[in-house]
């Protein structure tokens, strides 16, 4: 597959007509990383917007006490970076591969100038900034103000906006979050103790609001969604 039909499923993307995707092939590079590799961390931070081709990977940040705090898991379609008049807000970040994936690179330089006489891609870009800001204004609230239940249960259901994997049969309430999940991944995510999630994951089960199995997670969206946190 040529990078012009890579670049051709990104939602941020859709807005460019052919040719104008045919110049933006002259500015990507396309590497395969494989899973569990950094691809930015806080001192190799160089300023560039990146796609995310395939696969997931996983921004995070550390305290001062060295405990790791995951922002954000992104996944096919997703775009990270800094550039000058661009932000993602990546540039403290840690950013590692969840699984082997395709990430796409832009040279900040040239895509200055390629946006500047491309509006209707332009104002895409702004919808996306936007949607993740108020994403993670939302995420960031209920972080600060919910117990620790629904704090793992706003958690899960931002990851199934992005990452669901749709039920099998129509009777079936539960769906399946497309990402690899440990207690400690989840307790990375909301700034808990491990052993605090597990106690936390066990009760919701007992509630009948998701169900757990090795590294996977399903949720009730509906059921959770009654809830006056969400």
């Amino acid at each position: 597959m040529n990078n012009i039909h890579y670049l051709s499923q990104f939602n941020l993307l859709h807005s460019l007509e052919t040719e104008d995707l045919i110049e933006m092939e002259q500015l990507t590079r396309i590497t395969v990383i494989p899973r569990n590799t950094f691809i930015q961390t806080p001192e190799t931070f160089t300023p560039g917007l990146y796609f995310v081709k395939k696969g997931k990977v996983r921004l995070y940040r550390l305290n001062s006490d060295g405990k790791q705090f995951t922002s954000d898991v992104l996944n096919e379609g997703n775009v990270f970076g800094e550039l000058n008049m661009i932000s993602f807000g990546t540039k403290e970040h840690y950013i590692e591969t969840i699984e082997e994936s395709h990430i796409c690179r832009i040279d900040h330089t040239r895509f200055e100038q390629f946006i500047m006489h491309r509006p209707r891609f332009v104002m895409a870009l702004i919808q996306v900034l936007s949607k993740r800001i108020n994403s993670m204004s939302l995420l960031t609230q209920n972080l600060a103000i919910g117990n620790l239940h629904d704090k793992i249960l706003c958690v899960l259901m931002e990851l199934s906006a992005q990452h669901v994997v749709r039920r099998d049969e129509s009777d079936d309430p539960f769906h399946q979050i497309d990402v690899p999940l440990s207690h400690q991944d989840i307790a990375h995510m909301i700034g808990a103790s491990r052993e605090a999630v597990t106690v936390a994951l066990q009760e919701l089960v007992k509630g009948g609001l998701i169900k757990t199995g090795f590294r996977t997670i399903y949720i009730d969206r509906e059921k959770i969604q009654k809830r006056n946190f969400i």
